[in-house]
């Protein structure tokens, strides 16, 4: 049985690039068991601040988790099975959007990538229903970021 290549660690730089492609990854947050609690999600990374932004509304399990215990990491495959990033740190949580056009509302507007934002967004009207979905952002600041990636042909 012959050996494959090794995988290959990630520069912080690649790793940073790979979670700006990207827009899911699988959030993990821990439990009170002390277990994972993984979930799906659409995100924002802001490079320059190290920080993962995510939008959620206010009833959910994973945002007991973050008030009780803040670490948290994000994982996101790259192009082909072998490699990934993964940004860990702990996180924040924002207040309930409560008024169309407040804080919290803008940033949730501002997490929409500028090429998937459609050309007549009615900016007011996404704003109204960020407050009827009682959301949030989530925001991951990152201390840590690692991956590989692993250079086979196939």
């Amino acid at each position: 049985m012959t050996q494959g290549p090794a995988p290959r660690t990630l520069s912080d730089e690649a790793l940073s690039e790979l979670l700006g492609r990207q827009r899911f990854g699988t959030l993990a947050t821990v439990r009170r068991t002390g277990h994972p609690h993984l979930t799906t999600m659409l995100y924002d990374w802001d490079a320059d601040a190290r920080i993962v932004r995510f939008s959620t509304t206010a009833d959910r399990v994973k945002l007991q988790h973050l008030r009780r215990d803040p670490h948290a990491a994000l994982h996101v495959s790259g192009d082909d099975v072998w490699s990934f990033a993964v940004a860990e740190g702990e996180a924040e949580v924002s207040g309930v959007t409560a008024v169309p056009g407040d804080a919290v509302g803008r940033e949730l507007l501002g997490m929409i990538p500028a090429d998937a934002r459609p050309e007549s967004v009615d900016e007011d009207a996404f704003l109204e229903q960020q407050v009827a979905e009682r959301r949030v952002v989530v925001r991951l600041k990152v201390d840590r970021l690692y991956g590989t990636a692993l250079d086979i042909d196939g």
